[in-house]
């Protein structure tokens, strides 16, 4: 029994290390289970970011802040409701009546005209107190005030979303670039590594010459050299993308659309575009909305000169704990602040002032949207342009490399001609890759300036 025991324990402990080990299997393997990664277009990426981002995110909670605002200002028109039930000990020296009870003739005085204690008197007080405002222009100014905060902070939850999509955008443009730059040097590489298979084939036949596989191996070198560079800033345009997304680095992301595959934008008039601009500009909105703001709490100033009218009682027992006598106090006030020393004239100057300034930003602010929106039809029309100039560069680019391959095949030419040709095929294609960016900023920059960013495409 003494031997069968050890055993029993011997195994008892292989089972559990068995067990464990099969646990850790199992959640290693779920950790390692791949993850579906999330397409994006573009369109989905502005909206994704004017949702979620954290300075959305903070303008909404200000929102929050600002419809709290509104509640704390009803308060004072709504009834106000005190219970203060206290128990009181006390003394009091009779000196501080200021005055004396003469004495009957022939007796002593009542109290020692020096001042003597009275007391403790132990009083027991269960009152309850209620006031009511019944017109206090003032305050209902305050909550139209604090309502105008409400779309003040509203509107701004839309600028700032407005730009977040905007930044989500760009970076999702750069991110497409960063693509198309790797499968540009890719295509390099598989053009290099072909001219390094044809120079060998001609060495190997006696057709060629050591100089020429020397050459095609420092290109295919410096075209691997160029890819590698390409993918590691493509990967931090990556991370860059997500980032601007608020979302996790570690989350897979695919993008939808390519930089070739990007929509064109639909072509315009200057007079529209600024139409939609003035209309539609969450920035624009946002600076009306605080003129709104500035010019109720002016309204709320000036209000304070008018008279206020209010209601007030109390009710309860007081006396001894043995015998509690019900005593009250009812009453309207009216209250009138006649002169302040002129705190509520600079109130009003510095709210008068407040609001000029804001309709100067305002008006201002028009004109550098009349501006951004005729700069970035401009941006748009030249990128166009390049666009299709970038496009033929890279067809005769390509054209040219066709025509020295052939060349350097039927041994009439070296491969410094396809090595010099494929240098301008590689910067065509960085071209043109350069020209469709510009191109789709510009129309993330038009889009901008319109204030339709969140409805790209």
């Amino acid at each position: 029994m003494n031997a069968t025991f050890p055993r029993i324990i011997r195994i008892g402990a292989g089972l559990s290390l068995l067990v464990a080990l099969l646990a850790f299997l199992v959640r290693s393997a779920e950790g390692q289970t791949p993850t579906e990664p999330k397409r994006l277009t573009l369109g989905e990426a502005a909206r994704l970011a004017a949702a979620q981002t954290a300075n959305v995110q903070s303008a909404q909670l200000r929102v929050q802040e600002a419809q709290s605002r509104v509640l704390q200002q009803k308060a004072a028109l709504l009834p106000q409701v005190d219970a203060e039930p206290n128990w009181t000990s006390r003394t009091i020296n009779s000196a501080t009546f200021g005055f004396s009870i003469p004495p009957a003739p022939g007796q002593k005085p009542l109290l020692n005209p020096n001042g003597q204690i009275l007391g403790p008197i132990k009083i027991w007080d269960f009152r309850g107190q209620a006031s009511q405002s019944i017109y206090d222009p003032a305050a209902k100014q305050r909550v139209n005030a604090a309502k105008a905060g409400v779309g003040s902070a509203t509107a701004d939850v839309a600028t700032v979303a407005e730009n977040s999509a905007s930044t989500a955008a760009l970076t999702y443009v750069r991110t497409a670039q960063a693509d198309a730059t790797v499968q540009a040097r890719i295509a390099d590489s598989t053009l290099a590594a072909g001219l390094l298979g044809i120079a060998r084939d001609q060495l190997s036949a006696g057709v060629g010459i050591a100089l020429d596989v020397t050459r095609a191996e420092s290109q295919l070198a410096n075209a691997r050299a160029q890819l590698i560079g390409a993918r590691n800033d493509r990967n931090r345009a990556y991370l860059d993308l997500k980032r601007s997304l608020n979302m996790s680095l570690d989350a897979p992301v695919q993008l939808a659309d390519s930089l070739a595959s990007l929509p064109y934008a639909e072509p315009t008039t200057e007079e529209a575009a600024i139409e939609i601009a003035l209309r539609t500009r969450p920035d624009l909105k946002a600076l009306d909305a605080q003129l709104s703001v500035s010019q109720q709490q002016l309204a709320a100033v000036k209000a304070t000169k008018l008279p206020r009218v209010s209601a007030f009682g109390n009710d309860g027992e007081i006396g001894f704990i043995d015998h509690l006598l019900n005593t009250y106090t009812y009453g309207v006030q009216l209250s009138w602040s006649a002169f302040d020393g002129g705190r509520r004239s600079a109130q009003a100057q510095e709210q008068e002032a407040m609001s000029r300034d804001i309709e100067v930003r305002r008006r201002d602010l028009r004109q550098q949207v009349s501006l951004d929106v005729r700069g970035a039809l401009l941006d748009l029309v030249s990128a166009r342009e390049q666009v299709d100039a970038a496009r033929e560069r890279q067809r005769f680019s390509e054209q040219e490399v066709a025509q020295a391959q052939e060349r350097f095949r039927a041994g009439v030419a070296s491969n410094a001609d396809v090595i010099t040709a494929s240098a301008t095929l590689n910067a065509a294609r960085t071209g043109l890759i350069d020209a469709l960016t510009a191109y789709q900023g510009a129309r993330v920059s038009l889009a901008r300036a319109e204030g339709t960013v969140s409805q790209i495409r």
